[in-house]
């Protein structure tokens, strides 16, 4: 893939993690840090809106056990600071947090980003543990690995499928959850709407969920994974 990206998801998602997480420990913006922008370079200056950065890299990552899982995360910030855990969604990866994790770790943050399951490098700890990509699983993922990590109480924060994990900690485990930081909800599902079809339009971006429930799906994934992370990515 290009080493260029356009970051303004990052730098909406950037402002509200900080803007909000920030607020919850009373810690507040430094002069290196602009809402109007979004993000700022390396040297503090606030970057103008649609600015090209340079693809980062979120290492060097680690593993722990956790539940069911072996999960892959990534670790900074000082180990005493106050905790975030940020979850990525759908098509993305814990790189979507590039921009958020050096403004929440420089105002002395312990930020951990870890790989939701499904997401490689994380994997099951058992091969043959029954597979399930329920919100309700990926909320108990994270706090199974906040209890590895011994980490009492955090900032949950996500957008996606990361959104809907934080959102079912946080209902479901106050306690646990110094605040919340989530780009959506989590889903309440009409089952019976959800049998409809719609028109076509609608049908279209979902194809992937189709053809991934096929062998012939994991086949194509095998063999072209990079040209459908592209295609996932463009659409």
């Amino acid at each position: 893939m290009s080493d260029e990206i356009n970051p303004r998801r990052r730098q909406l998602l950037g402002a509200a993690a900080f803007g909000l997480a920030a607020a919850q420990i009373g810690i507040t913006a430094g002069p290196g840090f602009s809402q109007a922008s979004g993000a700022i370079n390396k040297t503090g200056t606030a970057m103008a809106p649609g600015a090209s950065l340079p693809l980062k890299r979120l290492e060097p990552l680690k593993n722990i056990d956790a539940g069911v899982l072996n999960i892959a995360y990534y670790e900074g910030g000082p180990a005493n600071g106050p905790v975030a855990m940020l979850m990525h969604g759908f098509p993305y990866d814990i790189h979507s947090f590039n921009d958020v994790v050096p403004l929440l770790t420089a105002r002395g943050m312990r930020v951990i980003v870890p790989y939701l399951r499904g997401f490689a490098p994380t994997r099951f700890l058992d091969a043959s543990t029954p597979r399930s990509g329920e919100q309700a699983a990926i909320g108990a993922d994270l706090i199974a690995l906040m209890d590895a990590l011994e980490i009492e109480r955090a900032v949950v924060a996500g957008y996606d499928w990361g959104g809907r994990a934080a959102c079912v900690a946080a209902a479901l485990y106050p306690e646990r959850c110094i605040g919340l930081v989530c780009v959506n909800s989590y889903l309440i599902q009409n089952i019976a709407k959800a049998q409809m079809p719609v028109p076509p339009e609608g049908e279209v971006p979902l194809w992937y969920q189709y053809y991934f429930h096929q062998e012939r799906g994991r086949a194509g994934l095998e063999k072209y994974r990079r040209e459908i992370a592209r295609i996932l990515w463009a659409q």
